[in-house]
């Protein structure tokens, strides 16, 4: 086989060795390519409004800042333990009970290199080769990008306003009913990256239980708990059946506003937990140590962090507001994280390019729904309201004025 007619699509000289099949599956992240287009406008003199990102505006919590000062100052930052230092994980434990009144034990906490390492670790000792694992679509792509990495089959599942984007045990059964082979794992978000919806404590039960039926890992993505607006706050997976058939995975990355930090964690049942340690030894030795240090003082910031969160309401609330009236008007229920999930059906079927023009045009960034659902995503566009208030007034106030 000669390099221009390899299998794996990537041209190179003679000689040169090939690159991974599996890498051609692999999507670009669509917001990291609207950032880039956004920070090259920028960087050639035009304004933009960073509406694609989805992280916060505000800096780490000053007793973060703190801490880590006093760490550079008397810690060596050597390796600490693959699945934490201790003090963190007794501290994420805590937050259990503080948030939701469950017992945890610390011993089944893993501290990771932010929450995409702990996908990644959770996806490698659930699952093997070829298993498939179910997915909503609409849903962050990061979850069937990883998998697909790790030699893993995912399963989209359509979701829609019917069942506010998530996942429910009647389109599990449908989706079984449609054959190719039964599914190893099922993996929720709460609140939904891209739509903002949440499962209830029922729903979360309901979705528990038939798992528990079918033998289905249970995968919850909770890295935008404590970003909320409705009464009822998020249901996490460790209240259901002990979290003994659930993995839990976390961050300090929205809530705790610490996005460059790289910290994240994983809550394991108990027979997972020697062969997520095995795995996060060989992969990363340990998580970063100062990230570390400094996010043990974070559980002990809630007032500033519960500020930006009243910050995000507000500008959730004036974005809710006036988009209606700049062509915006059919958006999912937003019930938590900094998200507005836009059908634009009606103005395009090609999300990609009108957010290009958005962006050349107004200087308005905005992600296409592509990212989160390849095949109806066409039409859809994500809004992040992460930013300052005056931004989404103006960001409105353009779109408005565009109507492109």
């Amino acid at each position: 086989m000669t390099p221009t007619d390899s299998k794996d699509e990537f041209p190179r000289a003679a000689g040169q060795p090939a690159v991974a099949v599996r890498t051609s599956t692999i999507s670009p992240f669509m917001v990291m390519e609207v950032l880039r287009a956004a920070n090259a406008r920028q960087a050639a003199g035009g304004d933009v409004l960073h509406l694609e990102i989805g992280q916060p505006s505000t800096p780490a919590p000053k007793g973060v800042i703190a801490a880590a000062a006093h760490a550079l100052a008397a810690d060596r930052l050597a390796y600490t333990d693959a699945l934490g230092l201790p003090a963190l994980r007794e501290g994420i434990a805590r937050w259990y009970q503080d948030r939701h009144g469950l017992v945890v034990s610390p011993e089944r906490v893993v501290v990771t290199t932010g929450s995409s390492g702990a996908f990644l670790l959770a996806f490698l000792a659930a699952f093997d080769p070829g298993d498939r694992v179910a997915l909503a679509a609409p849903g962050y792509p990061a979850y069937r990008n990883i998998l697909k990495t790790a030699g893993l089959v995912p399963v989209e599942l359509p979701t829609g306003p019917e069942t506010r984007f998530q996942p429910t045990p009647a389109l599990l059964d449908e989706l079984l009913a449609q054959g190719g082979g039964p599914f190893r794992g099922l993996i929720v978000a709460s609140p939904s990256n891209p739509t903002g919806t949440m499962l209830d404590a029922a729903a979360m039960a309901a979705l528990g239980a038939w798992c528990r039926r079918h033998s289905v890992w249970l995968i919850s993505d909770e890295i935008y708990h404590g970003i909320e607006y409705g009464t009822v706050p998020a249901a996490t997976a460790l209240a259901v059946d002990g979290g003994q058939g659930a993995i839990t995975l976390n961050s300090f990355s929205k809530y705790f506003s610490m996005t460059g930090w790289r910290l994240g964690w994983a809550v394991v049942p108990e027979r997972l937990v020697r062969s997520v340690e095995c795995l996060a030894q060989n992969l990363y030795i340990s998580p970063p140590t100062l990230s570390q240090h400094a996010a043990v003082a974070a559980f002990g910031c809630v007032d500033e962090l519960e500020g930006h969160v009243a910050r995000y309401r507000r500008n959730r609330d004036i974005l809710l507001d006036l988009l209606p009236d700049a062509g915006f008007g059919r958006l999912a229920p937003a019930d938590g994280a900094f998200f507005l999930y836009a059908d634009i059906s009606d103005r395009t079927d090609d999300a990609q390019a009108f957010c290009t023009r958005l962006l050349n045009e107004t200087g308005v960034a905005l992600t296409p729904g592509v990212d989160f659902d390849p095949l109806r995503g066409h039409h859809t566009v994500r809004i992040s309201f992460a930013g300052a208030e005056a931004e989404m007034v103006e960001a409105a106030r353009r779109l408005k004025a565009w109507r492109g």
